[in-house]
């Protein structure tokens, strides 16, 4: 069962680098057009939004059942263990909550504002992600997939 959440988390990351991609895009170039904020012009962000959440909800499930991480008095003193207990979901909370304050800023806000609000809080959680994601190069990269 974890060999198949930790594949679905991994995969998902691809789908949710993508979405936030494009709706950091989308938002710029909303953003310079002066568009209106509607159900039509908002998708890229509903979809960048569902995603990171439901990707959320996977590490959730993979945090509490991981072999990876043992709970004990040496959890802090070990990189590995320190980097999957404690900073990366530190930081994909955070960037979660961006993306999440981001949307519903920019639900609220007014016509080009929208999507200059999304732009922002959206791009800094992306860049908050990248910097998160346990890289294959890095000391406790995993694997591509």
């Amino acid at each position: 069962m974890y060999e198949i959440i930790k594949h679905l988390h991994s995969g998902l990351r691809w789908l949710v680098l993508l979405g936030l991609i494009y709706a950091v895009y989308d938002a710029y170039t909303k953003w310079k057009q002066n568009s209106p904020y509607n159900k039509d012009t908002k998708k890229a962000a509903f979809i960048a939004f569902n995603l990171t959440h439901t990707q959320a909800l996977v590490g959730l499930i993979i945090y509490f059942i991981t072999p990876r991480i043992v709970f004990g008095p040496g959890l802090m003193k070990d990189a590995i263990q320190r980097f999957f207990a404690m900073e990366h979901p530190l930081m994909m909370l955070i960037a979660i909550t961006l993306i999440t304050i981001g949307y519903i800023k920019g639900k609220r806000g007014i016509a080009g504002g929208s999507f200059k609000t999304i732009f922002w809080f959206y791009s800094i959680a992306l860049l908050i992600i990248l910097a998160s994601i346990p890289w294959p190069w890095m000391k406790y990269g995993t694997s591509w997939y």
